[in-house]
């Protein structure tokens, strides 16, 4: 399935080597005047930094064909491509028979019988995160409006960490300080000692892993339709589209585990004549709602799969073992790169929702 949403619905569609990668938005309020620079700057994020990244840089640069008309969309279904001009399918040949570890190789090529096009990972490749920064740009500026911010920081790399955002606090300073960096991070200070990191696991033909932790502000009481669209679950399932993430944890998360519940129920009083909580251990959300504190998410990414190390993998054809070494151009880490991405993913999952009490016009 490539169509996910429940008011704006969207389509992704391409593949990582095809000529094109788009996006069909659904249901789009018309007289929408989208923010291209908003746009623009957060797909620059998303791409590769050379020294701590793949080699593969593609501009990104994207056509609207539909659904826009005098500087604001229509109502009709909003159409956006991207081209791939910066492809070596070379370096992919023969993965439909040699398939590479912790990829999708084999289990697609037995899915599809061997049809599918698997030059880059095809449709199951990073490359169509940039789908979601063009979705989550436009749901970003639409939130933005109702005061709701989506920002993420690289909370750890492999072993080092990053401080951790405060729970319980709503600091708008902080989120968009965050979402002018291309490395996220709450404490500069690491960014030296992560880059090194790096680059000594791409000197060693290896790559590293990381989390991702996100914060969400201003978020309504009451957003979330339980039982099967509550935030966490439908935040969980558009989370788990990006690849390479392989856990999602909300507030104090499986650490809730280790304390008695006297020191994680999060008690109510009353602040300046609001509800609040003294603390936010359960991450802004109490049955599948939120409860108007902030949001807290962390993402677990793993290890990029491809690495130039010599590895064993299958002969499909002859059925026997055989080593493999991954040729073409790839990332040494995507932590940096996917904390973008899931704000993106962020920023949709809360529009949409939310979508669930506004009007549409209210979102103009």
């Amino acid at each position: 399935m490539n169509t996910i949403g429940h008011n704006i619905k969207v389509t992704f569609f391409g593949e990582s080597h095809g000529p094109y990668i788009g996006v069909v938005f659904d249901n789009l309020p018309a007289g929408i005047e989208l923010d291209e620079e908003l746009i623009r700057f957060n797909l620059s994020k998303r791409r590769p930094a050379k020294k701590i990244s793949t080699t593969r840089v593609e501009a990104d640069n994207y056509q609207i064909v539909s659904g826009y008309f005098n500087g604001k969309t229509t109502g009709a279904a909003l159409t956006v491509l991207i081209e791939n001009a910066n492809t070596i399918s070379g370096d992919y040949k023969n993965l439909n028979i040699t398939p590479r570890p912790s990829h999708s190789d084999y289990p697609a090529n037995i899915k599809y019988q061997g049809f599918n096009d698997y030059r880059g990972g095809g449709f199951f490749s990073g490359r169509l995160t940039a789908l979601w920064v063009l979705v989550g740009s436009i749901a970003q500026q639409i939130l933005q409006k109702q005061g709701v911010l989506v920002g993420s920081h690289i909370y750890s790399l492999k072993d080092i960490k990053d401080q951790s955002f405060d729970p319980n606090e709503t600091n708008p300073e902080q989120i968009l300080k965050l979402n002018e960096s291309f490395f996220p991070l709450i404490d500069s200070n690491l960014q030296e000692p992560m880059y090194q990191l790096i680059t000594d696991a791409k000197m060693n033909l290896d790559s590293v892993g990381g989390i991702i932790e996100s914060k969400i502000i201003n978020l309504p009481v009451g957003v979330g339709e339980p039982y099967f669209l509550s935030v966490e679950s439908y935040i969980s399932q558009l989370l788990f589209s990006v690849p390479a993430l392989k856990a999602v944890e909300f507030g104090d998360g499986f650490n809730i585990t280790k304390h008695f519940g006297s020191e994680m129920n999060d008690q109510y009083n009353i602040d300046n004549d609001s509800v609040t909580t003294t603390s936010n251990h359960n991450g802004g959300i109490l049955g599948g709602i939120s409860n108007g504190r902030p949001i807290i998410v962390r993402c677990a990414m793993k290890p990029t799969s491809s690495i130039a190390k010599t590895q064993t993998t299958v002969n499909l054809e002859t059925k026997e073992n055989t080593d493999l070494i991954i040729k073409g151009r790839h990332d040494p880490q995507i932590v940096s790169r996917a904390a973008h991405v899931i704000n993106a993913v962020l920023n949709f999952a809360c529009l949409d929702l939310l979508m669930f009490q506004i009007k549409r016009d209210e979102l103009k």
